[in-house]
């Protein structure tokens, strides 16, 4: 496992579905906590004030880190990517998130955030042009049949509830937007892309908020609502794009999808929710269709096609290339460089190098 955080913090050797699970058990307690915000707060406010912790504490991290600001390790290109995920995940997505928590339930809201990981999948399949497999569309079809069955009203219409959980569906398809938008730019510094998605779009919905006439909550509340958007908001943005960068979007998606488990079980703990039979058979669906992802076995014989780029790595059988003199070969490091064309097999994912077409 290799990339930014996992480089320098001691993260090296763990795969990316581990470093997948983390982000979801970040962003998973994240949707409860932020509804208690919500009582007495704009939901536009507080959806600027999560993602703004995220990104000024992102921001003020990688800074002390590495002793400055470095290249974030984007090319031109790369910025129309970061600017449609910034608007997509991060401003747009945050707030439709907000309002629908605002307007239904902790517990259920948490299990529906599941559809963002079928439309990540569908994106990345019909948009993208990324790989799959029957097991992974199966999975897929679960984890969708129980948030229809999440979304139906058991005991009548309930005032709020279908706007609200049509809100959350929204959030989920701009995260979908986002999800596969950044998996383009995930050979780049994750830390400097998510403290740029946070700053911009944390700023960008708390002014909009102050100026439709929203106060600030006291300085305790604020000062929670920025820590609880750093670590689940930034440093889980952070830990999902590095197994982007190994995973590809569909699988990364899969096991982040167990975010939506542990946001309800909390959910259920923090506010005394009856966990009613719906509740359970959309659980076991879901848990079902996760299950089919993270077992899924992907091996054949394909072939690399030649590659010039930049990203931190080590010299595995993907990465056999000499150095310039003088160039630091303490590894992981980053630098250009070019793959040779390269046929062979072994058990892989859509990752960065893996984005070949299947017959």
């Amino acid at each position: 496992m290799t990339g930014q955080l996992s480089d320098k913090r001691g993260f090296r050797g763990f795969s990316g579905a581990s470093i997948a699970l983390l982000s979801a058990l970040l962003f998973g307690v994240t949707t409860p906590l932020a509804k208690t915000f919500l009582e007495d707060s704009n939901p536009l406010l507080i959806a600027g004030l999560l993602y703004l912790g995220s990104g000024v504490g992102l921001s003020v991290w990688r800074v002390l880190q590495d002793k400055g600001w470095k290249p974030m390790g984007l090319e031109r290109p790369d910025y129309t990517w970061l600017a449609i995920a910034t608007i997509a995940g991060g401003v747009v997505a945050p707030a439709l998130l907000m309002f629908g928590l605002s307007r239904s339930d902790a517990a259920t809201s948490s299990l529906f955030l599941n559809l963002e990981v079928v439309f990540s999948a569908v994106l990345a399949w019909v948009v993208f042009h990324e790989a799959t497999g029957k097991r992974v569309v199966l999975g897929f079809l679960a984890i969708f049949a129980g948030s229809v069955l999440l979304a139906w009203p058991a005991h009548g219409v309930v005032p709020g509830r279908s706007t609200g959980l049509l809100c959350i569906c929204g959030a989920c398809f701009f995260w979908g937007i986002d999800n596969n938008v950044t998996r383009k730019i995930s050979a780049g510094d994750s830390r400097a892309i998510a403290a740029i998605k946070g700053v911009v779009a944390g700023s960008t919905n708390t002014i909009l908020a102050i100026a439709l006439g929203a106060e600030l909550p006291g300085l305790r509340d604020v000062t929670a609502a920025l820590v609880l958007g750093f670590l689940g908001y930034g440093v889980s943005l952070v830990l999902f794009i590095v197994s982007l960068r190994h995973l590809g979007t569909a699988r990364t998606g899969a096991y982040f999808s167990t975010a939506p488990f542990i946001g309800s079980a909390l959910s259920v703990a923090l506010f005394g929710l009856p966990v009613t039979p719906a509740l359970y058979v959309a659980g076991l669906l879901m848990a079902i269709g996760v299950w089919l992802h993270v077992t899924e076995q992907h091996e054949h014989e394909h072939l690399h096609e030649p590659l010039t780029h930049s990203h931190s790595h080590v010299h595995d059988a993907h990465h056999r290339h000499d150095h310039e003199a003088g160039l630091d070969t303490l590894e992981p490091h980053a630098h250009e460089h070019s793959h040779v064309p390269l046929r062979h097999s072994h058990p892989h994912f859509p990752d960065i190098h893996h984005q070949h077409q299947h017959r």
